[in-house]
């Protein structure tokens, strides 16, 4: 829609969330702000009133509504409101914030399990509970409060046991759609670190056990629904993605092969001449000359 805006978050919340590991704040209005999509670093828990389409992973959920949404930096989402009329709360936290808490608490809510929703559509009492949480959350997060940090760790947790009430993790996805679903978000998150934009910002996600491990499942159960889906083995699909992010910076940029061998996480140069290599059959150096 022409009067849709991309919500990202202000500079004061990246910078106070950059300081502490937590930023809590109310939702008056929607930031008129067209940037494109990044990875995120930090988790969000919304309360929220609006209309709008959330594109998250391979769901595309539209809403106009009440609901508690809930994101994390594994699963690539955009925002998009449809109107200017948007009131709420949005709760925001890094991982190292939550680093000492029962992990499997977080591990089976919507922050951490592929395959469920992270959406979550409120009745009138619902919404009345979260918002109190999120107005104890801004209380005590301005407040001098010496234990404050330990009191919005368990309002994080209160809201997740809430949503899980809610919804609890379903047990009726079939294997064939929980595969699909896991070897799609194995694809975005490849396709999401492209294309590399500096040096200065190397690829993170190098091997199928970084995959494993951001989209919370085991390097077995990843490369088997990979290959399953697509007929290719996880391993194969990364080669290949980074072979072809490196001829387009080969024959479209000036950095050096040092700095695209960074850029795409080698830790030594060798390294990567000997990958281009053994993937393209040519050295980096002989395909940039080429000019193919």
């Amino acid at each position: 829609m022409s009067n849709a805006t991309i919500t990202e978050l202000p500079g004061y919340i990246t910078a106070d969330l950059q300081r502490k590991g937590f930023k809590v704040h109310e939702i008056l209005e929607t930031v008129d702000i067209s940037q494109s999509h990044r990875r995120r670093d930090y988790y969000k828990i919304v309360l929220a009133t609006g209309n709008m389409t959330i594109y998250y992973g391979d769901q595309v959920l539209d809403i106009n509504d009440t609901f508690l949404f809930f994101s994390n930096p594994h699963i690539p989402h955009t925002v998009v409101h449809h109107t200017e009329q948007k009131k709420g709360y949005a709760c925001i936290f890094t991982e190292a914030f939550m680093a000492g808490r029962d992990r499997e608490i977080l591990q089976n809510s919507p922050l951490f399990r592929v395959g469920t929703t992270p959406l979550f559509f409120l009745t009138k009492d619902q919404t009345a509970f979260l918002t109190s949480i999120y107005q104890k959350m801004l209380a005590v997060h301005n407040s001098p409060y010496d234990y404050k940090n330990e009191l919005l760790r368990n309002c994080i947790e209160l809201i997740i046991h809430e949503a899980l009430q809610m919804q609890p993790v379903p047990n009726g996805l079939t294997q064939r759609n929980a595969a699909s679903r896991i070897a799609w978000l194995f694809m975005e998150l490849l396709e999401r670190q492209f294309p590399i934009e500096s040096p200065k910002d190397p690829l993170r996600l190098r091997t199928a056990q970084d995959f494993a491990e951001s989209l919370s499942v085991h390097i077995n159960y990843l490369n088997r629904l990979v290959k399953e889906v697509t007929g290719k083995p996880t391993s194969v699909h990364i080669a290949e993605r980074i072979a072809t992010e490196a001829k387009a910076l080969l024959q479209h940029s000036n950095w050096s092969v040092a700095d695209i061998a960074y850029g795409l996480g080698f830790e030594y140069t060798t390294y990567f001449n000997n990958y281009f290599k053994r993937v393209t059959g040519a050295t980096p150096n002989s395909f940039r000359k080429k000019k193919v």
